[in-house]
């Protein structure tokens, strides 16, 4: 399976929920994107585990990420539910070029 990912802005993260199943608890949190797409431009993500989780501990409303991701799919009562899981988020590199030529070792030696 190749790799998914997908670019947008952070516009919210919400509270960690405590989820227990089969006598077993699980951390989760979720966090939406927006992609800039004329149509379905929000994207929801969840992580799970306490380590996911911490993914997002550098990372602000407003800020650019790259968020990669599995796609899964489990069928309840003749129905197909989806979920993504995001396992890894990098902050975007900026294009900003307003300080070109500052830096002593942008200048030509001669």
């Amino acid at each position: 399976m190749n790799t998914l990912s997908i670019t947008g802005i952070l516009i919210q993260i919400h509270d960690k929920e405590t989820i227990e199943s089969k006598g077993k608890k699980w951390l989760k949190q979720t966090f939406l994107i927006d992609v800039g797409g004329e149509y379905n431009n929000e994207i929801c993500f969840q992580l799970f585990g306490e380590e996911k989780i911490k993914l997002l501990d550098n990372y602000k409303i407003g800020d650019q990420i790259e968020v990669f991701f599995n796609l899964s799919s489990k069928q309840y009562n003749n129905r197909y539910y989806h979920n993504i899981d995001a396992w890894k988020i990098n902050g975007s590199i900026s294009n900003d070029n307003t300080d070109k030529g500052t830096d002593e070792s942008d200048q030509l030696p001669f």
